[in-house]
């Protein structure tokens, strides 16, 4: 008989592990001792404890190699165990090789957004009209993520890639933090597609002078600096906002290229000589 310390040492493997396999029925003792409690093994066990360990390296679960231990079970349960745990590991392995891909994907994306990242500055520039699917509502600041999503899943339904930049004008918003802000999400399309009751399908106007602000910042904050760095820098070169023609303001990051809060955004507002 050999105590359980120099079988766990025998066998490679702990004595709460001999402990646990004891408590679930994997392998109990061969004897133990009334008055002193100790646990005693055979030699013959080790070969058990070998049998554990190869079927572990396996993949296999306790609960799975107790039935494998078992004299009635037969080559062809063994047979049919194995497969079993076979067809589940290549489906992990499938599962791992696409998770790979997407990681591979990701990266490629951050290496292109970095070296792409421009510094943050101001100028003027020309602005395309731009066809866009659409929804506009008055709403709180901090709820106009539901606007997007409920316009991405739209276009996503219309065979539209919803992951592009997206695109917000503020038509007006009333005073204080959090107040309610007439604003109209956007998302650029590659053709048209049909409008719904609640998303239009239009081409947003171009100019032929707008003051440009790339930056990066977080789109929920609730307030951004942006708008009054550009409107400084306006002022400052002799520049003025045209009436009546609302901010835009475009998040070139689309949402599963976002690390962190930030995301490369540029403020757009049309502006003429004074």
């Amino acid at each position: 008989m050999i105590k359980i310390g120099a079988f766990a040492e025998l066998g490679g493997v702990t004595i709460k592990t001999l402990r646990h396999y004891d408590k679930i029925g994997l392998l109990k003792p061969a004897h133990i001792d009334d008055e002193s409690g100790y646990r005693y093994y055979t030699a013959d066990q080790l070969l058990t404890i070998r049998r554990i360990a190869y079927f572990k390296k396996q993949g296999l679960t306790l609960e799975k190699i107790a039935p494998l231990l078992s004299e009635a079970t037969s080559l062809a349960d063994a047979e049919d165990m194995l497969l079993k745990k076979r067809q589940e590991l290549e489906r992990q392995l499938e599962e791992a090789r696409l998770q790979i891909n997407e990681i591979d994907l990701r990266l490629a994306r951050i290496h292109q957004q970095d070296a792409a990242l421009p510094e943050e500055s101001c100028s003027i520039r020309r602005v395309e009209p731009l066809l866009v699917a659409s929804l506009r509502a008055v709403v709180p600041q901090h709820e106009r993520c539901l606007l997007l999503d409920e316009l991405k899943q739209y276009v996503a339904a219309c065979g539209e890639e919803p992951d592009k930049e997206l695109i917000l004008i503020r038509h007006s918003t009333t005073n204080g933090s959090g107040a309610d802000s007439n604003l109209e999400v956007a998302i650029p399309l590659s053709a048209t597609i049909p409008p719904s009751k609640a998303i239009s399908i239009h081409r947003l106007p171009g100019f032929e002078a707008a003051a440009s602000y790339m930056h990066r910042c977080n789109p929920y904050a609730d307030h951004c600096q942006a708008i009054d760095t550009l409107s400084h820098w306006i002022k400052e070169r002799g520049y003025r906002p045209i009436k009546k023609t609302p901010v835009r303001e475009i998040y070139w990051t689309s949402d599963q290229d976002i690390y962190g809060q930030l995301r490369v955004a540029e403020i757009l507002l049309p502006v003429e000589r004074v």
